[in-house]
């Protein structure tokens, strides 16, 4: 959406937005940030800016519902997501020539506008979380025959194993011993 913000530059001290930001995120790029999660309704921001003698701010906050695969056991995970944002306002001619990094500072108001749609879609990259669980102790699922430990035990034998492991395993033993000791 692109903001108005000639009343502001005009000398308003507010402006205020509520509006769906529609996510047409890929959930199959490989490439994104995002690859896997899916958004069933678009993002909700609201927000202000506020005119101080000429210093602009805005503040905003998002949330967003979406949809995910536990990194364990592969369930679905439903959850909403919100994030929270200030930035300093300006049009470009004031900022001169700042290098790239401390653009980032600002949203950057163009012939009287401020599009902030694509500064939004790029926090949520960069703030979204990387996994997501099922539930905090989730099992996962079985590496030999692939049933998921939290429906019960899958009965396949379990003595197969990685030889590179037994010396954790070994460790794990001691440690069980040692508590029992206790």
């Amino acid at each position: 959406m692109k903001l108005d913000l000639r009343p502001l530059l005009a000398g308003d001290r507010l402006l205020e937005f509520d509006y769906e930001l529609p996510l047409d995120i890929d959930s199959e790029d490989t490439a994104s940030y995002l690859f896997g999660v899916g958004f069933p309704s678009p993002m909700k921001v609201k927000g202000e800016i506020t005119n101080t003698a000429g210093y602009m701010r805005m503040t905003l906050t998002t949330s967003v519902e979406y949809v995910a695969q536990c990194a364990r056991c592969l369930a679905e995970v439903r959850g909403d997501f919100s994030l929270d944002l200030e930035k300093t306002v300006a049009p470009r001619n004031l900022l001169g020539d700042l290098d790239e990094n401390k653009l980032d500072e600002f949203a950057i108001i163009e012939d009287g506008f401020l599009d902030i749609d694509e500064q939004l879609r790029e926090q949520l990259e960069m703030e979204f979380p990387m996994r997501f669980l099922c539930k905090e102790d989730c099992k996962g699922l079985c590496p030999k025959c692939g049933k998921n430990l939290n429906d019960g035990e899958c009965g396949c034998d379990q003595k197969d194993f990685d030889p590179r492991l037994e010396p954790l395993r070994k460790l794990l033993a001691e440690m069980k011993k040692e508590e029992n000791n206790k």
